[in-house]
C-alpha cells in the first residue's frame, strides 16, 4: 500500500496523487509565465487560416448541392451527435443498468471536450486545439451557414479547428462499439457491421459539417485524426481509470483538486468563445459522477445491477425511472444554481478572493471603468496569494456553473437511484 503524503504534499493524498496535482499546477504556472498559448498560436494559426481560406471555393462548389431535404437531414444528424444530445442520453444509461458504459462515456466526453476545445485553446501536456489555434471557421458569407438550433448558433461562435462533432463521434461511437463487442456475444459479421456503421456515421458527420458551412475539410480531418488518437489512448487506460473511480484511495479529494486545477489549466483564446463554459460544465459533471459513484457504487452501480429489458427492470419500470429521474435532476440543478449564486460570492468576499460576474450575479458585473477590484472585498492572506496570478478578479460564474452541473451529475448517480430504491423502480 502506498504511503500517504502529509503536510505540504497534501494530507491524505498518496504520493502519485500529490505528484500528479503538483505537475498540473506546475504546468499551469509555466504555461502562464512563458505565455505558451500565444507562442503555440503564432506557430500554427497562420497555416490553418490559410488552409481554411483556400478551401472556401471547394466548400462553395459542394454547397451547390443545396436542397431542403439535405439541410434538414444534416441539421438533425448534427444535433444527434452533439454534446447536448449525448449529455441528455447519459442519465438514461445509468438508470438502465449500464453503469460502467455510462461513467466511461461521461469521463471520455469530458476528456474530449477539454482537449478538443482546448486545441481551440490548450494546456495540460496536450494542446487544447480550438482555443489555442484560434483558427476561423469558413467565412460566411460567401459560405452558406445553416444553424437550425440555438446550440448550433453557439457552436458557430467557437473557433474551427478541430471539428468537435467529428472528434466526439469518433471517440464515443468507437468506445460504444468497443463496449458492445467486448461484453456481448458477436461473430465476424457483427464486427464488420459495427465497424461499417461507425465508419458511415463518422463520414456523414464530416460531410454534414462541411455542407452546413460550419467547418472546412482541414477542420474535419483534424477532428477525425485527434479523435482516433484520443480513442486509442482511452482504450489503453479506461480500465485503470474505472478501477480508480470505483475503489481507489482518496478519489473524491484528488478529483476535487484536479477539477480546481482544470479550471485554470485552460488556454485563453484570441477572442472570447463559449468553449470555456462547456469545459466548466463537463468538469463539474465529471466530478459529480466520480463523487456519486464513490459513495454509492456497491448500492446501485455494480455489474449485478438490473439491466433494462430484464425481468428485474422491464421497460415499464424503466419508463417510470425516467419520469421520476428527469424532473428530479432538473430541480437539483435549479436549486444548486440558486444556492451557489448566493453562497459563493459571500464565501469569496469573506476569504478576500477578488471576484466579478459576467452574467449570474448582476451586483458583481464587471465595470470596465474601474481598473481595480472592489475594495470592499478586503485584503487577506488568500487575496495576496491570488494576486500572484495574472487575473485581477476571478469570474464567480465559473464556480456557479461548476457547482450546478456537479450537483446535477451527483443526483443522477446518487440521489435518483436512492429514490428508485425507495419506490421499488
Amino acid at each position: 500500500m502506498e504511503a500517504a503524503v502529509v503536510g505540504a504534499g497534501g494530507a491524505g493524498l498518496t504520493r502519485w496523487q500529490a505528484a500528479a496535482l503538483s505537475a498540473v499546477a506546475g504546468w499551469v504556472w509555466a504555461a502562464s509565465f512563458y505565455d505558451l498559448t500565444r507562442r503555440a498560436r503564432a506557430l500554427v494559426q497562420p497555416w490553418v487560416t490559410r488552409r481554411v481560406h483556400a478551401e472556401t471555393t471547394a466548400i462553395l462548389r459542394f454547397q451547390r448541392l443545396q436542397h431542403k431535404l439535405l439541410d434538414n437531414f444534416f441539421s438533425v444528424l448534427s444535433c444527434v451527435v452533439s454534446v447536448p444530445f449525448y449529455t441528455g442520453f447519459l442519465p438514461l444509461l445509468f438508470w438502465s443498468g449500464h453503469g460502467k458504459l455510462a461513467r466511461q462515456m461521461t469521463l471520455l466526453m469530458a476528456f474530449c471536450d477539454y482537449l478538443g476545445n482546448s486545441v481551440k485553446v490548450y494546456h495540460l501536456f496536450i494542446i487544447q486545439l480550438k482555443d489555442i489555434v484560434s483558427a476561423p471557421r469558413p467565412c460566411s458569407p460567401p459560405v452558406r451557414r445553416v444553424t437550425a438550433t440555438e446550440d448550433e448558433k453557439e457552436n458557430a461562435m467557437e473557433y474551427g479547428l478541430p471539428s468537435s462533432h467529428a472528434l466526439n463521434t469518433v471517440c464515443l461511437m468507437g468506445y460504444l462499439l468497443h463496449y458492445v463487442l467486448a461484453f456481448g456475444e458477436h461473430g465476424s459479421v457483427m464486427v464488420a457491421a459495427g465497424l461499417s456503421l461507425a465508419f458511415l456515421l463518422v463520414m456523414l458527420v464530416g460531410i454534414a459539417r462541411i455542407y452546413l458551412g460550419m467547418h472546412s475539410l482541414t477542420d474535419v480531418i483534424a477532428g477525425i485524426g485527434f479523435g482516433f488518437v484520443i480513442l486509442a489512448f482511452w482504450l489503453a487506460v479506461h480500465d485503470h481509470v474505472d478501477a480508480f473511480v470505483v475503489s481507489g484511495q482518496n478519489v473524491a479529494s484528488f478529483w476535487a483538486g484536479l477539477s480546481l486545477l482544470m479550471c485554470f489549466a485552460y488556454p485563453k483564446p484570441e477572442f472570447p468563445t463559449p468553449s470555456f463554459e462547456y469545459h466548466t460544465a463537463f468538469n463539474g459533471v465529471a466530478f459529480g459522477i466520480v463523487y456519486g459513484i464513490q459513495q454509492t457504487y456497491f448500492h446501485f452501480h455494480t455489474p449485478d445491477a438490473p439491466l433494462i429489458f430484464s425481468p428485474q427492470l422491464p421497460l415499464l419500470a424503466f419508463a417510470g425511472r425516467v419520469l421520476v429521474g428527469i424532473p428530479t435532476i432538473l430541480v437539483v440543478k435549479f436549486c444548486s444554481k440558486a444556492l451557489s449564486k448566493w453562497l459563493l460570492p459571500v464565501m469569496c468576499s469573506t476569504l478576500g478572493i477578488p471576484i466579478a460576474s459576467s452574467c449570474y450575479v448582476p451586483a458583481l458585473k464587471v465595470d470596465n471603468s474601474k481598473s481595480k477590484p472592489d475594495a470592499k472585498q478586503g485584503v487577506g492572506y488568500l487575496q495576496r496569494v491570488f494576486s500572484l496570478f495574472p487575473q485581477k478578479a476571478y469570474n464567480v460564474d465559473t464556480g456557479i456553473r461548476f457547482v450546478q452541473y456537479a450537483s446535477l451529475a451527483w443526483s443522477v448517480v446518487d440521489l435518483v437511484p436512492a429514490i428508485f430504491t425507495h419506490l421499488n423502480l
